[in-house]
């Protein structure tokens, strides 16, 4: 079993956490709130990003078992590095509405969802570091 680098998604889920933790300090602040939202984005991706390649490389799941990111979570779960695939389903749904984050409301949902996933996201980077 090779290992995996998780630096980049260890250092993404603290910048993630730090941000969360200023705009609660200042929560009217547009600005915090946009940061914590693009930090979502980039933690977002490099989790599934770290999820698909252990699944390929260490798991050793055959591609054509993983043809969406639903299949990657569901595969994730079924491998007990996720715990809720739903959540997971969610969080990726969110990330895909950041480029509309223009909008209030949508704004303020992925937000919401941003705080949702750091639990997820730091589990997940210990399920990743237990397995590797």
């Amino acid at each position: 079993m090779s290992s995996m680098n998780l630096d980049p998604l260890e250092k993404a889920i603290g910048q993630l956490k730090s941000g969360i933790q200023q705009s609660k300090v200042d929560p009217d602040n547009e600005l915090l709130r946009d940061g914590v939202i693009q930090r979502f984005e980039y933690t977002m991706d490099l989790s599934w990003k770290m999820i698909q390649r252990y699944l390929k490389h260490i798991a050793q799941v055959e591609e054509s078992a993983i043809r969406t990111k639903k299949d990657l979570f569901r595969e994730a779960g079924r491998l007990g590095l996720i715990t809720n695939v739903e959540a997971w389903f969610g969080y990726y749904e969110a990330r895909n509405e950041t480029s509309h984050t223009y909008d209030p409301q949508i704004a303020e949902s992925v937000f919401e969802q941003a705080e949702l996933f750091l639990p997820d996201a730091v589990s997940l980077l210990e399920a990743l570091k237990h397995a590797t």
